[in-house]
């Protein structure tokens, strides 16, 4: 397996370097990464019904349309994302979210996972996840809330409902279930640096298996996804419509 240390923060070219990744490579990966404020909302959604528009963009957070299903969710830099792709062997997602849950224990975390795959601690959320498939490779995806702004959070997930009500096209979207939420840094016994805990989950994955080795993008890599960022992920019409844009035929999306 492949682990990449992603230290971009931009969630245009970080949610770009997933689908790149999913549709490019062959080996299984995983990859943790960041995002500087962002809402992030799952292929199905509307994003008016599911964010607080004016908040959005009083604060300038990026709203970005990921490649997966699932809900809307707030990112920030006490936030972890953690990515898992790999060949689609009538794969059980449910064990990607007992890896999480196992690596939580091992530093005096007991949380529990429920129907959807969130995981929970005492009922709080601290984790929400999204899965898809393309052709022979699955992608499987977690947030970890571990120090992240939970005021700005709620403040950005604030939306509108009705929106729905006043669509002019025919899909069907996914609502986001609405959940409470905590942070890690607030269940444990010790203070830990978002830094460590970052380093601890690298190395958890990397140390799964001898054969794990850390791989770094390169110079073409970098290239590849800024440019799918661009013609697909900075757009308006994939990131408020869900609409893939026209010009976009670029590596197989």
């Amino acid at each position: 397996m492949l682990c990449i240390n992603n230290t971009h923060t931009d969630a245009y070219f970080n949610l770009a370097s997933e689908e790149y990744l999913l549709k490019n490579f062959s080996d299984d990966i995983f990859m943790l990464w960041q995002n500087e404020p962002s809402v992030i909302v799952g292929k199905y959604q509307n994003v008016l019904a599911e964010i607080n528009v004016d908040f959005v963009k009083r604060n300038r957070i990026k709203v970005v349309r990921r490649f997966s299903g699932g809900g809307t969710v707030f990112h920030d830099l006490g936030n972890l994302n953690l990515t898992f792709i790999e060949k689609n062997n009538n794969v059980n997602f449910d064990k990607f979210t007992k890896q999480i849950i196992a690596l939580l224990s091992e530093i005096g975390i007991h949380a529990q996972s429920d129907e959807r795959r969130a995981i929970n601690i005492d009922g709080l959320k601290i984790s929400g996840s999204a899965q898809c498939v393309h052709k022979d490779r699955v992608m499987y995806h977690a947030t970890l809330l571990f120090s992240s702004d939970l005021s700005s959070l709620i403040s950005t997930l604030e939306s509108d409902p009705k929106q729905l009500e006043n669509k002019t096209d025919n899909r069907i979207y996914v609502k986001s279930v609405k959940s409470p939420v905590t942070n890690i840094l607030q269940h444990l016994d010790k203070p830990l640096d978002i830094k460590f805990f970052k380093k601890y989950i690298l190395d958890y994955f990397l140390n799964k298996d001898k054969e794990n080795k850390m791989y770094k993008f390169s110079k073409e890599d970098i290239s590849a996804v800024e440019t799918l960022s661009a013609l697909k992920y900075t757009t308006e019409e994939w990131n408020f419509h869900g609409n893939r844009p026209v010009s976009n035929n670029y590596l197989h999306v």
